[in-house]
């Protein structure tokens, strides 16, 4: 993997690069669409490629589960086995581990936990995420992590939980690197390793917890433990610190973060990639991004409404089907209406991403940012993003 730094905003914090992978070019700021099972739920690989996607995010930890690393390993790799032609970013699997409230037990050693398919029993270790993730063979492995609860019974959680997370981390992170460094790719192409950041609300541990991975020289950094409950003005404020601090030559990536909002405001924060569930998840609920905010398809203002879903975009569904038609298939339940309303909000992601990054190249981001955000804020709130979608 290279990651190069093509220009850096002269008002922001705002960086346009390029990251290469033995799959592909991926311009930056990047958004991954999130294929959790290896698949984006209501698109095909092709569907997704024309969205102008050149990442997907799969994980680890249900692909674990199921089918099981040997069905993918045999397949030839994630790729072969969901014939995606671009690049794959595996998550680790920490995020949904510490989802699994009573049905898991951290210990320095690694977490037992049930499963939520069946309540069988399972134990992930650094080491053994490696070694799943060499099996799966995506082109960028995400470290094992623990992520600190931001809240405990209501009240904000012990700062001690969180030092401990951070200590957890940052020694699981030196295992993972050196399993990763004794082990080799499984399927004829390189591999790497992007170490997790956390420490919770605290700019202290943060910042600690960045340059101890930063000390292991990983191909890249993520900023974990966001998007989890926090308000908004602090997931920035944290984001704002870590950009600070994190390599400028390497490539910084904000988990599970967030609505188009979010992702302008943390583009402006130095971020370079970006996955995030909400748009296939709204889809599905028949919520639609668009230039003048969110609308519900679902409601009976779009029944004789005949325009684009968005005339400013350019996309097929934006661009083939209205607003009366959509509203038509969600209303008769039709399959198709979660197909165009998932590659509507997926190719609306994604030409924002690239919009951002013209607009960095050519020195007119922050005015375009501003102008943009009180658009799409119209009728827009923000929503919870890290669940699988």
């Amino acid at each position: 993997m290279e990651f190069t730094l093509e220009k850096t905003d002269s008002v922001s914090k705002a960086r346009a690069g390029l990251l290469e992978t033995a799959h592909g070019e991926i311009e930056t700021p990047a958004f991954m669409p999130v294929g959790t099972n290896a698949t984006v739920k209501a698109l095909s690989a092709r569907d997704v490629w024309e969205t102008g996607a050149r990442m997907v995010l799969a994980n680890a930890y249900h692909l674990y589960l199921r089918p099981g690393t040997e069905v993918i390993a045999c397949a030839g790799g994630i790729h072969r086995f969901a014939n995606w032609p671009g690049s794959i970013l595996t998550d680790s699997g920490g995020y949904q581990v510490y989802s699994l409230a009573g049905l898991r037990k951290t210990t320095d050693e690694g977490v037992h936990f049930k499963s939520h398919l069946d309540g069988s029993a399972h134990m992930f270790t650094p080491e053994k995420v490696i070694d799943i993730e060499r099996a799966i063979g995506p082109d960028i492995m995400m470290a094992f992590d623990e992520c600190p609860p931001t809240t405990q019974e209501g009240n904000a959680v012990p700062r001690e939980i969180v030092e401990q997370a951070v200590r957890r981390t940052v020694a699981w992170a030196n295992r993972s690197m050196e399993r990763f460094s004794g082990t080799n790719t499984q399927h004829g192409y390189p591999q790497s390793l992007f170490l997790i950041a956390q420490g919770g609300t605290h700019r202290d541990l943060r910042e600690s917890c960045a340059l101890e991975l930063m000390a292991m020289n990983a191909d890249g950094y993520a900023i974990g433990g966001l998007a989890v409950g926090e308000p908004n003005e602090t997931m920035y404020e944290v984001t704002d610190w870590m950009t600070e601090v994190l390599p400028a030559e390497k490539p910084r990536y904000l988990m599970g973060v967030g609505t188009p909002t979010d992702l302008l405001e943390s583009i402006a924060r130095g971020v370079d990639m970006f996955d995030c569930v909400l748009p296939t998840r709204n889809a599905r609920n028949g919520q639609l991004f668009t230039r003048d905010g969110k609308i519900n398809i679902r409601n009976a203002k779009w029944k004789n409404d005949f325009s684009p879903i968005d005339s400013e975009m350019n996309s097929y569904a934006s661009q083939n089907f209205s607003k009366a038609y959509l509203a038509h298939l969600f209303n008769a339940n039709e399959i198709l209406g979660l197909t165009l309303a998932t590659l509507h909000n997926v190719a609306f992601y994604e030409q924002l991403v690239r919009e951002a990054r013209e607009k960095i190249l050519d020195g007119s981001f922050a005015e375009w940012k501003t102008e943009l955000i009180r658009r799409v804020n119209q009728v827009s709130t923000r929503l919870e993003a890290r669940e699988p979608g």
